[in-house]
């Protein structure tokens, strides 16, 4: 009845790519019982959390560094390395906060379009990387289209960067994706000095109000990123939602299992409709149709109150609970009939 008439009131929100349920009971509980320490400052500088997530993925603290979500990653990874006229390498579209974080240092995005079947133009974007760049953005679930990068093609690509380039392997959803199709990056990491492998508890975890994200390297570009820390900046409350998390992963799978029930639900349905849509590995799906017919679709969602990511190719619609995904599949066959 709750989420009932928070859906009535405020609609479908489907474009920030949002888990549509809240954490676990039991990461619930931990944050309450949490939040009597309310008055007291977080760590200085971080350490437990990266020692809790060094901790899990098996690895030296040295190599992780945490910030506020991915997007405080980022922003301190383009402040140390895409700042002053510097070209950061990008496919376009992608997460909007690569451009505009990047532009906010000083730095130059240099975007190269994505390919006709929604994936990102490996080839095109070494061919992009010259002497004034200093990074290189990669998404794998990419974002707006869900598609992967293969393992092999990954690997390839590393090995023409030169070793002067940073190169960002954005996984904020690789939780979505099973684990025969993921890639293996501690071992990329061994063999690659710079590459920095980014990953978020916003989506999968569901812990998006709290503000946290990490990113995995080799100890030296991890000292470079951390340097950025803002002082107290770190949500004391995120440490325990991680740590809590980690002892819910059960839990978490299983809606993960649900989202991706309810995405293959939704793509089948907007291509049954006649539009096109990449085989996504993430928490969302993206469609796209010829001209102006993508925009009519866009139209209607938005008459239902229906809140999705617009683009100038298509739009991204993130995978909501069985109601939101029969309101989507429902408005957007009263346009296309």
């Amino acid at each position: 009845m709750r989420r009932a008439l928070a859906t009535a009131r405020f609609g479908h929100q489907l474009q920030l790519n949002e888990n549509p349920y809240g954490p676990p009971p039991s990461v619930r509980a931990a944050l309450a019982h949490a939040l009597a320490s309310a008055n007291r400052y977080p760590e200085f500088l971080p350490q437990r959390l990266p020692r809790l997530i060094a901790e899990r993925l098996g690895l030296a603290p040295d190599r992780v560094a945490v910030g506020a979500g991915a997007t405080g990653v980022i922003m301190h990874i383009v402040q140390e390395f895409g700042s002053a006229g510097a070209h950061v390498v990008m496919a376009t579209p992608t997460f909007d906060g690569y451009p505009i974080l990047t532009a906010m240092a000083g730095g130059h995005p240099v975007e190269v379009p994505l390919t006709g079947d929604g994936r990102q133009d490996l080839a095109a974007i070494a061919r992009a990387v010259d002497e004034r760049t200093r990074l290189v953005v990669l998404c794998s679930p990419h974002n707006p289209t869900g598609t992967l990068i293969a393992p092999a093609e990954l690997a390839a690509f590393l090995r023409q960067v030169p070793a002067g380039v940073m190169v960002v392997l954005d996984e904020a959803y690789v939780d979505f994706v099973v684990g025969a199709d993921r890639i293996e990056v501690a071992a990329l990491l061994d063999r690659h000095p710079n590459l920095l492998v980014l990953r978020t508890f916003s989506k999968a975890y569901g812990l998006a109000a709290l503000r946290a994200g990490y990113a995995l390297g080799h100890p030296e570009l991890i000292a470079r990123i951390a340097r950025w820390q803002l002082p107290f900046g770190m949500n004391a409350l995120a440490e325990v939602a991680v740590r809590a998390s980690y002892e819910a992963e059960p839990e978490i799978a299983a809606r993960v299992r649900v989202i991706g029930e309810h995405r293959r639900r939704l793509t089948a349905g907007l291509r049954e409709l006649g539009l096109s849509v990449p085989e996504s590995h993430a928490n969302f799906a993206y469609a796209t149709l010829p001209g102006p017919d993508i925009d009519r679709v866009g139209t209607a969602l938005a008459g239902a109150d229906i809140h999705v990511k617009h683009y100038p190719t298509g739009i991204r619609i993130t995978v909501g609970d069985r109601a939101a995904t029969e309101a989507v599949l429902d408005a957007v066959r009263s346009t296309v009939q």
